[in-house]
């Protein structure tokens, strides 16, 4: 058991060390575009990290992880004899890194390994924006809409029939394509001469196609066009 958990400890010194210097390295080598500085980072420093990390993680279990207790020598034992010691495991230490084994191992199970993508494939996320009452539709090539999911967005595309009015306010119509399990999703509409307007969309990681349109909402914050947004979600299977 002392083998295994100081191999466990380290081998979580080793990634931390890994990760942290090469996080460090990349992060004061600045912007990459093409990713060099960072992969080189991760591959060629990285290990340096994971090497320290390594012996560090196997001293602290050492030191921490295992309890010494002097232990007298009884009446029953030749006087002079010298006081001998006991060890034992850490509880907490082992309980600590137990817990942390456990919750990197389905941190990496849940990014890595589980399927990413949405279970019903991809979902039709189509969305209605309406302007305030009096605001004018702007031209179609200055509106700008962005759907976030996970690390990237998406551009969604207003086509032929992308507007429509209720009563005397004019809605901009217009649809995007989900895919990915994530349970942050956020909609940006960027018009002209106004800052752009964002919306944090009201669904679960893995959603199911919704029944209707949700209820209309105002962006987030308090912005001087006060344009309203709702949406449907719908599935391709």
């Amino acid at each position: 058991m002392r083998f295994i958990l100081g191999l466990l400890s380290g081998l979580l010194g080793m990634l931390a060390g890994w990760s942290g210097l090469a996080i460090l390295v990349a992060t004061l080598a600045g912007p990459d575009r093409d990713g060099g500085t960072a992969m080189g980072a991760f591959f060629q420093i990285g290990p340096i990290g994971g090497v320290i990390g390594f012996i560090v993680g196997v001293w602290l279990f050492s030191r921490i992880g295992v309890v010494r207790k002097s232990v007298s020598p009884s009446d029953a034992e030749v006087p002079g004899t010298a006081a001998a010691s006991r060890s034992r495991i850490s509880f907490p230490f082992a309980v600590t890194l137990v817990l942390l084994i456990a919750g990197l191992g389905w941190w990496a199970w849940y990014e890595l390994i589980r399927s990413p993508t949405l279970s019903h494939g991809f979902m039709t996320l189509e969305l209605q924006f309406k302007l305030p009452a009096g605001m004018p539709l702007p031209a179609r090539e200055d509106v700008r809409i962005e759907v976030q999911e996970r690390q990237g967005y998406t551009v969604a595309e207003l086509t032929n029939r992308w507007h429509g009015h209720d009563g005397d306010r004019q809605v901009i119509l217009t649809s995007a394509s989900l895919m990915y399990k994530t349970p942050h999703r956020l909609v940006t509409l960027t018009l002209p001469n106004q800052p752009p307007q964002s919306w944090r969309l009201d669904l679960s990681s893995d959603p199911d196609p919704t029944p209707g349109y949700s209820d209309w909402h105002v962006a987030e914050g308090t912005p001087s066009a006060k344009v309203e947004m709702n949406f449907r979600l719908s599935a391709d299977r």
